[in-house]
C-alpha cells in the first residue's frame, strides 16, 4: 500500500501524530543507508558502515522534527544534508584519521595552495612532488594515504575563523525566514562564490569527477566506468581535487582574516 506522504506530514506537523512521525522516519530511512554507503567509499575498513547509519538515523530524526512543511524545499534535500552532517559529526568524534595522515594531508594541501598561487594554474603532479621533495612513486603513495581525508566537510570551507567554523554545519546557515541572520547569509554567499571559482579552475577531469560524484550521485566505480578509468585512478583524481580546493580556500581565508 502506497503511503500518502503529504497526509502523514500533515498529521505529524499539525496534530503531533507520533505514529505518523514514525512512519515517515521508516519511509525515509533509505536515505541513511544510501548516504552511509557513499560516505564509506573514502573511509578505512575499520570504520563500520553501521556506525555511520546509527549517526545518520539521528540526523534523519532531527530533520523530520525541524522540517517546515510549508517551505518550498523537498524533504529529501533538507534531510540529506542533515544526515550527512550527523555522520560527519560522528566521524569527528571518533577522530578516526591518524595524526600522521592528517599531517601529510595538510602538507599536500599547502603545496597545492603555494604552487597554484605562484603558477596561476593547476599544478601538475610532478610539480607538486618536487615541491614536497618526493619521487613520483612516493607522491602517489601520499595521495593514496591522503584519500581517507578527501571528503568535503562543507563547514571546513566556511570563510571564517577556524574556531567559529568548527561547531557549525553549512546546513545551519540555510535561510530561515523566522530568524534571518544577515552576517551568516553574507558568509554563505561569499563561500559559494569562492568555491565556485575554485572549482572552475580545476583540471577538467577533476571537475568531471566532482560533478559526477557530488551532483550526479555516482560512486567511484561508476565514475570509472563512465570515464573508462580504474577506480583507483578516480580516487586519485577525487583526492587531488579536494586538496586543491582546500588549499585555495585556506589561502583565501588567510587573505581575508
Amino acid at each position: 500500500m502506497k503511503l500518502d506522504l503529504m497526509k502523514l506530514w500533515e498529521q505529524y506537523k499539525e496534530h503531533d501524530d507520533q505514529i505518523a512521525r514514525e512512519e515517515l522516519i521508516v519511509h525515509y530511512s533509505y536515505l541513511v543507508k544510501y548516504i552511509a554507503n557513499r560516505l564509506a567509499i573514502n573511509l578505512p575498513s575499520y570504520v563500520e558502515v553501521d556506525e555511520l547509519i546509527s549517526d545518520g538515523i539521528e540526523g534523519l530524526i532531527e530533520a523530520a522534527d525541524k522540517y517546515d512543511l510549508h517551505r518550498k524545499i523537498k524533504f529529501e534535500t533538507f534531510a540529506s544534508a542533515r544526515i550527512r552532517g550527523a555522520m560527519i559529526d560522528g566521524l569527528r568524534a571518533m577522530d578516526w584519521v591518524p595524526v600522521s595522515i592528517r599531517q601529510k594531508s595538510k602538507e599536500l594541501e599547502k603545496a597545492y595552495a603555494h604552487l597554484e598561487s605562484t603558477l596561476g594554474r593547476p599544478a601538475a603532479d610532478i610539480e607538486v612532488a618536487n615541491e614536497l621533495g618526493l619521487t613520483m612513486d612516493k607522491f602517489h603513495v601520499l595521495v593514496r594515504d591522503a584519500s581517507v581525508t578527501a571528503m568535503i566537510y562543507l563547514e571546513d570551507l566556511l570563510l571564517g575563523e577556524e574556531s567559529a567554523s568548527q561547531s557549525k554545519r553549512m546546513i545551519d546557515l540555510l535561510r530561515d525566514d523566522q530568524a534571518e541572520n544577515p552576517l551568516e547569509i553574507i558568509a554563505l554567499s561569499e563561500t559559494k562564490s569562492v568555491l565556485a571559482e575554485a572549482i572552475r579552475k580545476l583540471p577538467e577531469k577533476e571537475k568531471i569527477v566532482l560533478g559526477l560524484y557530488y551532483y550526479e550521485g555516482l560512486n567511484l566505480k561508476e565514475i570509472g566506468e563512465v570515464l573508462n578509468l580504474s577506480e583507483s585512478r578516480i580516487s586519485q583524481l577525487h583526492t587531488k581535487s579536494i586538496h586543491r580546493l582546500r588549499g585555495r580556500l585556506s589561502r583565501k581565508k588567510s587573505q581575508m582574516f
